[in-house]
């Protein structure tokens, strides 16, 4: 049985003050990919920030030329990729909504509901989850290697990726922008019962949280206590009530009201 990762955050804060350091070169030769991919692209940068969005700061100050520095890495190498022909942006689109609406945690509720409905897959996929998760047809990049870990009323699992954004797409599809957050990455190590409790979820103080730092090499996935009073309920049933953040860690599976 895997256990958790040790001075996660150490090692994760370590990365961002030398990240931090080659912020203004980084951007300036990102910013310069950009303007050289062409004035198509150009038009897309206005989408950073939402037209409806509610600035809290002087509107009198200087604003940002360019988009936050993952947003211009994305639009510089998806420029330059596409200006060069090895890509296809309609291509891009389709993965991308591939990713948020036909696979997202559908896959990964399944998985779940599995579990829980078959004692015998339920021990194969704590043994061995990328294997188990296969049976069910899934798997591939960003879920080479999977662990799943159990809530149990004793131990309570949170997901995290210190440095970056490590997340098992096969299963739960994109990462939610909370997820990528440097606040979310740093804090749920640091105090993870805070973040749970903003987030609506109150643990009782003899209940243990472990914290998993997913990596490049290693994602993982929480296996969320079965509700009570769903012993009656099918397996696809049961899928239904799985949420992305009950397999994240940042909730529990709570059972679809009576007459829902």
């Amino acid at each position: 049985m895997p256990v958790p990762a040790v001075g996660a955050y150490t090692r994760g804060s370590r990365s961002v003050v030398e990240r931090t350091k080659m912020t203004t070169t980084r951007r300036d030769l990102l910013a310069g990919a950009l303007t050289a991919a062409g004035a198509a692209v150009t038009p897309t940068l206005s989408e950073a920030t939402p037209a409806n969005h509610d600035h809290d700061h002087d509107h009198g100050g200087e604003h940002q030329a360019v988009p936050s520095d993952p947003a211009l890495r994305a639009k510089a190498l998806e420029s330059v990729l596409v200006a060069k022909g090895l890509v296809d942006r309609a291509a891009l689109d389709v993965v991308v909504d591939t990713y948020q609406h036909q696979i997202g945690p559908r896959n990964g509720a399944r998985v779940i509901a599995r579990a829980w409905v078959d004692p015998a897959y339920k021990l194969r996929l704590l043994s061995n989850a990328t294997a188990a998760i296969a049976e069910l047809g899934f798997g591939g990049e960003q879920g080479e290697s999977m662990v799943v870990v159990e809530n149990t009323p004793r131990v309570h699992n949170l997901i995290v990726c210190t440095l970056c954004s490590c997340y098992p797409w096969p299963v739960l599809g994109l990462p939610p922008v909370w997820y990528k957050s440097a606040a979310y990455r740093a804090r749920a190590v640091i105090d993870p019962r805070s973040v749970l409790k903003e987030f609506g979820l109150e643990l009782a103080p003899d209940v243990e949280v472990r914290v998993w730092d997913s990596t490049a090499e290693v994602r993982y996935l929480v296996l969320p206590e079965r509700p009570a009073g769903t012993g009656k309920l099918s397996e696809g049933q049961l899928a239904a009530l799985v949420s992305r953040d009950a397999m994240v860690g940042v909730s529990r599976v709570t059972p679809a009201p009576a007459g829902a």
